[in-house]
């Protein structure tokens, strides 16, 4: 972690996706624990529809965090590097 305030490193545009993708995985989560189809006798079109519901918001939760994740960290723009001449 830097001692950097966030001001200094410009805006990337990642807080609203990132915000939006932890907020995915903890509606997924919660809902597959809420629903927790392990417990309760179901349908089978009950069941799979609830676990693909869970399973999805999981995985959009994940995949924003991963390409937020890798936006902030990741490698050098190639505008910074010097041109080779």
């Amino acid at each position: 972690m830097s001692g950097t305030p966030c001001e200094e490193h410009g805006d990337d545009g990642t807080a609203l996706p990132a915000a939006l993708g932890l907020g995915l995985l903890a509606f997924g989560g919660w809902l597959l624990t809420t629903a927790r189809p392990w417990q309760k006798p179901g349908t089978p079109l009950t069941l799979g529809l609830g676990w693909t519901v869970s399973g999805a918001l999981l995985l959009a939760g994940l995949g924003l965090l991963t390409r937020c994740v890798r936006t902030v960290h990741g490698a050098p723009e190639a505008a910074h590097e010097p041109a080779d001449g």
